[in-house]
């Protein structure tokens, strides 16, 4: 095992297999982590490539990964002795094994998965390391409330701008490789229920383009702080409602989606989400049309795979049934394996060549050859959205590479660039590009 050191980081021994950031914070659970490439001077696949940044209530938690190493650190708002650093840093260590849910041996799972399921053991060794997240339940309900006939891009921009309007910054920090103009960024903490329970929020929501989830969002917060109660303590403490929604975890399923599904704003698939990604409801499955066409296209399920169904209860009901049969008690966990893996933002995900018959609109779309699996390259600003073009094609269209290993080249696809434009230049009325 190598390990390269990271300044100002702390290491933990974990490989790729148990866990990859760069699919599990960009798979659609959670929404808030800031995502930064890194430079080397020397390419080298051991080496972390991109550092992730999350804002809890008290501190900044900046991630790097290399291949068989997770690399941490908290910055905090004001310095700290010697001893109050070791603690701090005991508390991160903490809370990563329990966000990760690091005490679940996901190789286990993934062979276990692989004797069930002959989809998942194709997919094991492209798709690996991803797992499910255990989210603060309160940021987990409101963003999944956002999620409503929503994509990834915009779920994660309704959600900053929840922070930013909401939320005073915790503190600021420069990129993590520093530009010429050594831009600085705002960490902003989630806004608590009492915050957004104001009946002023809807109206300040909708101005910032939440539209009818404006009013689910404040009337949601409301009704948790009229039922268990407002701030007691400091902002940085959990407040009587949050606390409730952790007492969740401890009932049984169907219990605990009776409570959620009493919010106004969630129905049974947001319900589900909150079940699996915070709650510990590890088996539950959530259903869309997307889902659904996986359930079509690989376990027999009637219906098309291609075109989207109108998902009534009693399908979804189906369609759970049937996967949670096949994956048994971590059926959530597996249903996120083959939700990733069907996304368009993923297409080029643990493939490690250029295809020469295309080329990369922007040289840092070339993926790198490398053991290291990288995430899409974030667009600098969102696309206009050209005509004919659906929003989850204008989410993905930016860093859309095809690739593909060499040794799955045909040998006739490995002629030169010369020799066919040769070949073009000899054929009557063809371009010679």
């Amino acid at each position: 095992m190598t390990i390269t050191l990271q300044t100002g980081f702390r290491a933990l021994p974990l490989p790729l297999a148990q866990l990859s950031l760069a699919a599990v914070l960009q798979c659609g659970q959670s929404f808030r982590w800031s995502v930064f490439p890194l430079s080397h001077n020397i390419p080298n696949a051991t080496l972390p490539q991109f550092e992730y940044r999350l804002c809890l209530r008290d501190r900044v938690v900046c991630l790097r990964q290399s291949t068989d190493t997770l690399f941490y650190r908290a910055v905090f708002p004001t310095p700290a002795s010697l001893s109050e650093e070791i603690k701090r840093s005991a508390e991160t260590l903490a809370w990563l094994r329990d966000y990760f849910q690091l005490d679940v041996d996901l190789l286990k799972l993934y062979d276990e998965w692989g004797e069930l399921d002959p989809v998942i053991k194709r997919l094991k060794g492209r798709f690996e390391g991803i797992r499910m997240l255990r989210q603060d339940p309160f940021e987990c309900l409101l963003s999944f409330i956002c999620s409503s006939n929503n994509n990834i891009s915009r779920i994660t921009k309704m959600v900053k701008a929840l922070c930013t309007e909401f939320s005073p910054a915790l503190l600021s920090l420069p990129s993590p490789e520093l530009e010429p103009q050594e831009r600085v960024h705002a960490y902003h903490p989630f806004p608590p229920p009492s915050v957004l329970a104001k009946p002023e929020v809807s109206i300040t929501l909708r101005k910032l383009g939440f539209g009818y989830r404006a009013e689910f969002i404040q009337r949601t917060a409301q009704m948790l702080v009229e039922v268990h109660g407002a701030a007691q303590s400091s902002y940085d403490t959990m407040e009587p409602a949050e606390k409730w929604l952790l007492t969740l975890r401890s009932l049984p399923t169907a219990q605990a989606r009776e409570e959620l599904l009493k919010f106004v704003g969630v129905g049974r698939k947001v319900a589900d989400c909150i079940l699996l990604m915070s709650l510990d409801k590890r088996e539950v499955v959530p259903v869309d049309t997307h889902v659904h066409q996986i359930a079509v296209k690989h376990y027999g399920m009637t219906g098309s795979s291609k075109t989207r169904t109108n998902m009534t209860p009693k399908l979804y009901d189906e369609v759970n049934n049937k996967l949670a049969s096949i994956w048994g008690e971590y059926a959530g966990w597996a249903h996120s394996v083959l939700f990733t893996s069907d996304l368009k933002s993923f297409s080029t995900y643990g493939l490690l060549f250029p295809s020469p018959s295309e080329s990369p609109s922007r040289p840092s779309e070339v993926p790198l050859v490398s053991s290291v699996v990288l995430p899409p390259t974030p667009s600098p600003s969102p696309s206009k959205r050209k005509r004919g073009q659906t929003t989850r094609d204008i989410e993905t269209s930016n860093d859309k590479v095809s690739v593909l290993k060499i040794e799955d080249v045909p040998p006739e696809e490995l002629t030169s660039l010369a020799e066919r434009v040769k070949r073009r230049r000899r054929t009557p009325g063809r371009s010679p590009l």
